[in-house]
C-alpha cells in the first residue's frame, strides 16, 4: 500500500480536487478525484508504470498548491501542481524531477497555498534530520534537476523521509528497520539551511536504520 486517502462522499464533494501520484523514477501524474469515486471490488489502474518503476505517493492537490519532492540523494523540487496537466487513469504521466544515476524519489507531499510557515522536514537513514523553511526552496518549472535540501553524507545515510509541516504538527514518530520507535516534539528539531547535514534526531544501533516516518 502506498497511500490511504479518505475519499469525497460523493462526485460533486470531489469537483476541483484532483490526486497527483508520483512515481520512485521521477514520473508525476494528476488525475481528477471524481474518477476514483466509484472503485470496483477488484480495483481501478491509477497509472501505467513503466518496467522497473514504483508508485510512492499519492496525495490530494487543489488549484494553486505545489508539490514537493525529495530524492534520496538530498535533491529536491518544488514545482505548481498546474504543471502536470489532468490526465486519464490508463495515462502514464510526465517528468517531475530529472534523477542522476542512483538516485530515487522516497517522497512527494502537497504545499497548500494556504500553508501557514510551512517547513520541510527531512530525515535520514542513520537518523539524523532538520527543518528548513520552505521559503529557501523556490519555485521551479517541473523536470529539472532542482535543489540540494540535505547534505548526504556517510553520517546521515541517505534522505529516507521527507514530509512539509505547518503549525497543525506537532510530532514525529520514527521507526528503524529492526523496530526501535522514537517519538519527538517538532519543536525540538532546529530548522536549518539547505546545505546542512542535521541533528542527530533517533541514536540507531550498530546496524540499523530508519525504516519510516509519520508527523502528527
Amino acid at each position: 500500500v502506498t497511500s490511504i486517502l479518505p475519499m469525497p462522499k460523493n462526485k460533486k464533494e470531489a469537483e476541483g480536487l484532483s490526486i497527483m501520484m508520483v512515481t520512485k523514477n521521477g514520473t508525476g501524474k494528476k488525475s481528477s478525484a471524481k474518477h476514483f469515486h466509484d472503485v470496483r471490488r477488484s480495483g481501478l489502474i491509477a497509472i501505467t508504470l513503466d518496467s522497473g518503476d514504483e508508485l510512492i505517493s499519492v496525495s490530494f492537490v487543489s488549484k494553486n498548491d505545489d508539490v514537493m519532492i525529495a530524492t534520496k540523494e538530498g535533491q529536491s523540487i518544488r514545482f505548481k501542481e498546474s504543471d502536470v496537466r489532468e490526465m486519464g487513469r490508463n495515462a502514464a504521466g510526465v517528468r517531475v524531477i530529472k534523477l542522476e544515476k542512483n538516485d530515487a524519489v522516497i517522497s512527494a507531499d502537497i504545499v497548500s497555498k494556504d500553508s501557514k510557515n510551512p517547513a520541510l522536514f527531512v530525515i535520514g537513514a542513520n537518523g539524523y534530520g532538520k527543518k528548513t523553511d520552505l521559503s529557501e526552496y523556490k519555485t521551479q518549472k517541473r523536470g529539472g534537476s532542482g535543489i540540494l535540501t540535505m547534505k548526504v553524507t556517510s553520517k546521515t545515510g541517505s534522505l529516507m523521509g521527507a514530509k512539509v509541516v505547518t503549525e497543525n504538527e506537532e510530532e514525529i514518530v520514527a521507526m528503524s528497520k529492526k523496530s526501535q520507535v522514537i517519538r519527538t516534539d517538532l519543536k525540538e528539531i532546529p530548522t536549518l539551511g539547505r546545505s546542512t547535514q542535521g541533528v542527530r534526531i533517533m541514536k540507531l544501533r550498530e546496524g540499523d536504520s530508519l525504516a519510516s516516518m509519520i508527523c502528527l
